[in-house]
């Protein structure tokens, strides 16, 4: 097919917006926990993600970019994480990866303790949670064992 492509996308970039957060796009309304969707959930420029979902490539991109963006907030709220070790300091990323910075930050005895180099007491802190029992228990458990020792 000979489709002049540049001139394809900048077409569609004009006549569908750019939306950075998934929406219906029936109603063109964002799409929240609890809406019901009349249309299909879409995002970016039209794609719709019940039809078309994401490619492994393009949701390989999303998670560096996720990744990239939990280091650079856990490293604002926490500049001590910089000092630990590999493992330890993974384990807290994935902590905000999971429930965001703002729910790593509710780790109060956690952090104290991994802070003063406690870490079986961060690791028991961490399985004494909510996060633990009722949301992320298997994951919960591997974390809680790569912070009591160190490894992976």
């Amino acid at each position: 097919m000979n489709v002049d492509i540049p001139k394809l996308t900048a077409s569609l970039k004009s006549h569908e917006a750019l939306r950075r957060v998934v929406y219906d796009d029936a109603t063109g309304d964002p799409i929240k926990p609890g809406t019901l969707v009349r249309g299909h959930p879409t995002i970016g420029w039209g794609r719709a993600l019940d039809t078309c979902g994401v490619t492994e490539q393009e949701a390989s991109y999303l998670l560096a970019n996720n990744i990239a963006l939990a280091v650079s907030e856990v490293t604002a709220a926490l500049p001590w994480v910089a000092s630990l070790d590999d493992v330890r300091a993974r384990v807290l990323l994935e902590m905000a990866f999971q429930m965001g910075v703002a729910g790593l930050l509710e780790f109060h005895d956690t952090l104290r303790c991994v802070q003063s180099g406690q870490y079986s007491v961060a690791a028991t802190a961490m399985l004494d949670s909510e996060w633990a029992r009722e949301q992320a228990p298997a994951r919960a458990e591997v974390l809680a064992q790569m912070m009591r020792t160190g490894k992976d």
